[in-house]
C-alpha cells in the first residue's frame, strides 16, 4: 500500500453509522436510522407486540425514546469525530395514541452551539403525527473507558 497517497475523508453516513454499532438501546429496540444527513436524522422502527402498552397503543416511552434517538443522532452529525452528545433535557408532547405498523422520528437542529445543540423532533406512526419534542443535547469529550473502546 502506497503510504504518500491522501486518505479519503470519511464520509457523514459511514461516520454516523460506525457509532450506531456502540447503542446498543437503539439496537435492542429494533430502531435504525433511514435518513442522515447534517443537522438531519430520521430513523424507523416496525412495531411489535412488546413496544405495545395493554390497549394496544404504541407506549409512550418508546414514542420518546424515538424523538430521544433522532434528536440525538441530528445533533451528533455537527459535533466533531470524538466528541458525543448526551440528552440533558427532553420534552414530549403526544397528539395522538400510536396505533399502526411503523414509527417514524425526524430530527433536527434548530440550533447548534459549542456546548448545546437545541433540536426538535416529530414521532409519526403510520402516516398520523403522533408526538412532538424538544431537547437540549449537551456535547460531551467520552469519558476515559469509551476512549479505550
Amino acid at each position: 500500500m502506497n503510504q504518500n497517497l491522501p486518505s479519503v475523508p470519511e464520509s457523514l453516513e459511514s461516520r454516523i453509522r460506525r457509532r450506531l454499532t456502540r447503542q446498543h438501546f437503539m439496537h435492542l429496540i429494533g430502531a435504525d436510522l433511514t435518513l442522515i444527513e447534517p443537522g438531519r436524522v430520521e430513523a424507523e422502527l416496525l412495531l411489535e407486540q412488546q413496544h405495545q402498552q395493554h390497549s394496544g397503543f404504541t407506549h409512550g416511552g418508546l414514542v420518546a425514546t424515538m424523538a430521544d434517538l433522532a434528536a440525538g443522532f441530528a445533533a451528533v452529525t455537527l459535533v466533531p469525530e470524538g466528541l458525543g452528545v448526551v440528552t440533558v433535557e427532553l420534552k414530549t408532547s403526544y397528539l395522538y395514541p400510536g396505533v399502526g405498523k411503523k414509527l417514524r422520528a425526524v430530527g433536527w437542529v434548530l440550533k447548534a452551539g459549542r456546548r448545546l445543540h437545541f433540536c426538535e423532533a416529530e414521532v409519526w406512526c403510520d402516516e398520523q403525527l403522533i408526538a412532538k419534542a424538544t431537547a437540549t443535547m449537551a456535547v460531551m469529550e467520552p469519558s476515559a473507558k469509551q476512549a479505550e473502546q
